[in-house]
Order: C-alpha cells, then sequence, then structure tokens
C-alpha cells in the first residue's frame, strides 16, 4: 500500500519526467512519442520504476535500451527540476509499459 508521500512524489516525478522526455527524447530517440504511464516509487524514496508507452515504433525495447543507457543524463535533467522539492533524486529504472497492445490485441480478438 502507497503513503500518501509515494502518491505525491509518483506524480511528481511523472509531470516532471514527461516535460523532460518531451524536451530532451527526440536527440536520442529520434521521432517517437514517449509517454510516462505509470510511475511506482518505493517506501524510501531512493528507487522510481517508470513504465513507458512508446509509439510509433517497430521496436519499442530498442527506445527502452536507449533511455536506460542514457538514464544518468535524464536523472540530471529531472534533478534540475526538482531540486526544490526533494532533498535526493532517486534512482531511475525504465520498463515498457505494453498495457495498450495487450488491450488492442484483445480487441482485434474480440472482433473475430
Amino acid at each position: 500500500m502507497e503513503t500518501t508521500r509515494q502518491k505525491k512524489v509518483s506524480r511528481l516525478l511523472q509531470k516532471e519526467l514527461s516535460i523532460v522526455f518531451q524536451k530532451e527524447a527526440p536527440q536520442f530517440c529520434g521521432n517517437v512519442m514517449i509517454s510516462i504511464t505509470t510511475v511506482r516509487v518505493s517506501p524510501d524514496l531512493v528507487n522510481a520504476n517508470i513504465f513507458l508507452s512508446v509509439f510509433p515504433s517497430a521496436d519499442p525495447i530498442k527506445i527502452i535500451d536507449l533511455i536506460t543507457k542514457n538514464k544518468g543524463f535524464f536523472r540530471k535533467k529531472l534533478g534540475d527540476r526538482i531540486k526544490n522539492q526533494l532533498r535526493l533524486v532517486p534512482e531511475l529504472s525504465y520498463y515498457l509499459d505494453d498495457s495498450a497492445s495487450f488491450a488492442e490485441k484483445i480487441d482485434r480478438l474480440l472482433k473475430k
């Protein structure tokens, strides 16, 4: 069960990281839209799991690998934005959120 503080930090990270990805991701990933679907923060606020949705991309795993490879850059940019709200910038781990593709697959199966 998430505490109120975890929920607040999750919302803050989601909002600020989305701005960072909007501005900085095109130089790494090209013309793909990256949206942050969920952020889960550990109880001690040291680790954060970021779930990303990538559109349009034939190989979203490649995009996630690129982001993971440059996670220090994104963490630095995030730290510049939230330095007045949080004492420590959480360690970020990126994961692919495939719920949209899963829903699309189920929709196709139901239409058959």
